[in-house]
């Protein structure tokens, strides 16, 4: 709540946050009615001590009070101001399991932009900082709005068997910081949405229960590229900016940063994630040498918390404000990088998207196989959520900033669902078909399963192997099929990418013949060059077609009026004109008989 300062004892929480340098919290979130809070109220110190640290009404004293006045005793007057189960629960011996001793009321979670928007937000003019921070609430708070409509559940009874969506919304307090905590003061506009676990039910009565925890947490990714897509779309309307995919790691996932920002500045920012870097590279070689390979993508995980926490330092006990925070940026910036680097920011990022002004269109048959190839080999087995995510990263690659139709992330999940995934073991979890992915007919059928036992490769360049040799056969269907060949069996049916409901993917039936053992990873190169072959030999066979039916039928100019006599035009042998003007400018005709033309 003070950011990263430390509190001094006894110092009221407002004159910390203003000697810390930070804005005071506010409330969000849409069941702030039921405990008599309005959205952009400001966090006072005793209502988060009451709502957040003991699961109580933020009003509780006033209750108690009351309650007391009408006679009711003290502990009955307390136990009104409780929203659902209090804590006292979790602390009495009767409890068995440790994990309930510890009262659990509140999660955290972290909204931060790009790397990029912090350098603009730090070092550009106010109206400039300005703008990027109403494009922080207004990514942040559709996040949030997008948790309570479609992931938020509360849970009751035993063992939490009934879990329904909440009656009315979260509560949830806000907390923005402004740098980071390397040791050296670095920008990073982020904000701590701390939500309440307290709840409405659905129910008649309208009582109190806890979120589920493991509903929310599932959710993190896809909301995490939500937060990205929208912040990126903010800002583009705004600003006038655009995205473009940045390599982190070779390897892995990119990240979207506002083009035209000079890369070398964001070396400058990430000091932190450097810091975390050397140390990760310690801890993976130590794995490798214990385990004898690559760490996965889970362990991976738990190797970057691991080195984040190692390198984490202290925190300061000098703080600054905005203003002079700004002001030390903006001065370290110049003596690094130069000041045409720094005060020519804004208009180097308005040049390079004004270069980039090509309107992209989502392919929702392209982006669902996308999105099933690169789910597919990153987890093997998954469920609609990761399709979710992956779903609005590739929208993000796609669109890089301009506006996404509503739903449509969730129309390419629903393509991927139907056309493309198989239901695999119990519960909700499914795979990717590869008999739809790969028909029978063709001799690439097993070029997804090696790529997902490859060790030698990271997983997401694997991933992007697969997709890219999926989209090229897409590709090459479509090319078939524009130039009028006949559909093989079992051949894959493309809509057009301006179809708002595309038809399904397949048009033949499923039952391909079993998958192949094991090809390399280089099939996937072998699979493009053969696509290619195959779509040229169509279309050269498409060509000599048309050209022997015009040699044997013959061309012939149609008679002019008699009004206008025609010039004289000599076609010379052995050249053909394709049906409509001839070089002299008169309409042509072929004639269905070997006569002259009508």
């Amino acid at each position: 709540m003070v950011g990263d300062g430390q509190r001094p004892a006894g110092t009221p929480l407002r004159a910390a946050q203003d000697e810390a340098g930070v804005p005071p919290g506010v409330w969000k979130g849409r069941g702030l009615a039921a405990v008599g809070l309005t959205a952009g109220d400001v966090v006072t110190e005793r209502q988060a001590e009451l709502l957040l640290g003991e699961g109580r009404h933020p009003d509780a004293d006033r209750i108690e009070r009351e309650r007391l006045e009408a006679g009711d005793d003290p502990a009955k007057a307390r136990r009104a101001t409780v929203l659902g189960r209090p804590i006292e629960h979790n602390r009495s011996p009767k409890t068995e399991k440790a994990k309930e001793r510890t009262p659990w009321l509140a999660m955290d979670l972290v909204f931060r932009p790009p790397s990029t928007a912090h350098i603009a937000w730090a070092l550009g003019d106010d109206k400039t900082r300005l703008v990027l921070e109403l494009c922080q609430d207004i990514a942040r708070d559709k996040t949030l709005a997008w948790f309570e409509d479609s992931v938020a559940e509360i849970r009751w009874r035993s063992g939490g068997k009934i879990r329904k969506p909440i009656r009315d919304g979260l509560i949830v307090a806000v907390f923005r910081h402004y740098e980071s905590r390397a040791a050296e003061s670095k920008p990073l506009l982020h904000d701590h949405a701390v939500v309440s676990i307290r709840a409405r039910r659905p129910d008649d009565k309208g009582t109190w229960g806890n979120l589920t925890a493991d509903s929310l947490m599932a959710h993190i990714a896809a909301a995490d590229t939500l937060y990205t897509l929208y912040f990126m779309e903010e800002v583009s309307a705004r600003l006038g900016w655009a995205w473009e995919p940045r390599e982190v790691t070779p390897g892995h996932r990119p990240v979207m940063e506002i083009a035209g920002i000079d890369q070398r500045l964001i070396g400058w920012q990430s000091t932190r994630r450097q810091q975390i870097e050397d140390a990760l590279s310690v801890l993976v070689a130590d794995y490798e040498e214990r385990q004898g390979h690559l760490p996965g993508e889970q362990a991976a995980y738990a190797l970057g918390c691991q080195a984040a926490d190692q390198t984490r330092p202290p925190k300061r006990t000098v703080m600054l404000s905005l203003t002079e925070l700004r002001e030390r940026w903006r001065a370290s910036a110049i003596r690094a990088f130069g000041a045409c680097t720094v005060y020519r920011l804004a208009q180097r990022a308005r040049a390079a998207a004004a270069a980039a002004r090509a309107r992209p269109v989502v392919d929702v048959a392209l982006a669902a196989v996308d999105t099933v190839a690169v789910v597919y080999v990153m987890r093997g087995a998954f469920k609609r959520r990761h399709l979710l995510a992956e779903a609005r990263r590739h929208l993000a690659y796609a669109l890089r900033g301009r506006p996404h139709q509503p739903g449509l992330d969730d129309q390419i999940v629903q393509a991927a669902v139907d056309d493309y995934t198989r239901p695999v073991g119990r519960g909700l979890k499914m795979t990717a078909d590869l008999r739809a992915l790969y028909p029978r007919d063709t001799e690439d059928q097993a070029v997804l399963r090696p790529l997902t036992r490859r060790r030698t490769s990271a997983p997401y360049e694997r991933a992007r192997l697969a997709a890219g040799a999926l989209a090229a056969r897409v590709n090459a269907a479509r090319r078939a099929e524009r130039l009028g060949s006949r559909p093989l069996p079992y051949a894959v049916a493309v809509p057009a990418a301006s179809r708002s409901h595309p038809r399904p993917f397949r048009t033949g039936r499923k039952d391909g013949r079993l998958l192949e053992p094991e090809t390399g990873v280089d099939t996937v190169e072998q699979t493009r060059q053969t696509m290619e072959a195959a779509a040229a030999k169509v279309a050269a066979t498409i060509q000599d077609s048309k050209r022997a039916r015009a040699l044997a039928h013959g061309l012939r100019p149609q008679p002019a009026p008699a009004t206008t006599p025609p010039p004289q035009h000599t076609q010379q042998p052995g050249i053909q004109h394709a049906p409509g003007r001839n070089p002299g400018g008169f309409p042509m005709t072929l004639s269905s008989r070997g006569g002259d033309a009508s």
